[in-house]
């Protein structure tokens, strides 16, 4: 059974969390957070998205994030993409992970890159043999898995079906956004369950936001179900431009102090709260962790604390 201590969190900061933020992030201050998350022990992160740099502006500049890192830091790191070109893309600037992503519901995947589910699909197998031919890995990543704001509830079958198509082969991990942050844990716990009996020897990864404050909640559930890998951003950052209604995602260190990784210590999580808090302050983004308040209280006693900021 997973437990805690299994889990991997990939941190999201640098692509999902900056979709919407209204400054944009120097290049070379996002190389510095990924030196120091990987650094600190996150064991994977998600750098940037292939999207139409108009569309997404303060993600324009991903090739130029990847072509700083060395091939020991891609390794433990993965690129949005939505389309074969854009793996090609990817994998030509050094990137050997990236994640295929595209929404269940049609009106969503319209919304967000131009095409409907099925074109998405059908496409998959074109952008596994590109990234296979890098010696890369691919993900199967599911937006829209639960709710969508344009159709509203999205029937599980119809996710389990994406799963189980065969031009999903060849992807290494299946990830299940809740890109809403609408679902409750029972519904997470179960829509998880069926997806990890369809996935084969796939890794499960759960994608939550906390729109409706269920962020860790769902996490938890997710794990419970059989995912192994979650996703997280600093200080709760992050949405979805193109699903009306969604907020940041579920806190990285939220997460993280649920589930005690072996990596995770007192002073890790501090160093992770205080590159949280100068982040959302050059950004102008409020701070949505909990866990983050924690570590600023004065509870000495506690040994998670930190106390306030000299």
């Amino acid at each position: 059974m997973t437990t805690g201590h299994d889990v991997i969190l990939r941190d999201v900061t640098l692509r999902d969390g900056l979709q919407l933020t209204g400054k944009p992030l120097p290049t070379g201050r996002k190389v510095e957070l990924v030196r120091a998350l990987l650094g600190a022990g996150v064991p994977e992160l998600e750098i940037g998205s292939l999207a139409r740099g108009d569309m997404v502006p303060p993600l324009a500049d991903t090739l130029d994030v990847v072509a700083a890192l060395t091939p020991e830091e891609l390794a433990r790191c993965w690129v949005w993409v939505a389309t074969p070109r854009h793996v090609q893309k990817a994998v030509a600037a050094g990137a050997r992970n990236v994640q295929y992503c595209f929404s269940v519901s049609d009106a969503h995947n319209n919304a967000n890159i131009g095409r409907d589910t099925e074109v998405s699909l059908a496409a998959m197998p074109q952008a596994v043999e590109h990234a296979r031919a890098a010696g890369g890995r691919i993900q199967l990543c599911l937006a829209t898995a639960f709710t969508c704001p344009f159709e509203g509830p999205v029937a599980p079958q119809r996710v389990l079906d994406i799963v189980a198509d065969p031009r999903t082969e060849g992807s290494c991990d299946v990830v299940v956004c809740d890109t809403l942050g609408q679902a409750v844990p029972a519904e997470v716990g179960s829509l998880v369950g069926r997806v990890a009996e369809v996935a084969g020897d796939r890794r499960i990864a759960f994608h939550g936001h906390d729109t409706w404050g269920q962020g860790v909640a769902n996490a938890l559930a997710a794990v419970g179900a059989g995912a192994t890998v979650l996703d997280g951003a600093l200080g709760g950052l992050g949405g979805c431009p193109f699903a009306p209604g969604a907020s940041g995602n579920t806190s990285s260190e939220d997460l993280l102090f649920a589930l005690r990784p072996h990596w995770l210590t007192p002073a890790v999580l501090a160093d992770l709260v205080t590159w949280s808090e100068d982040l959302l302050g050059e950004l102008g983004e409020p701070m949505r962790s909990a866990t983050a308040q924690g570590v600023r209280s004065r509870a000495a006693a506690f040994p998670w604390t930190a106390g306030p900021r000299a």
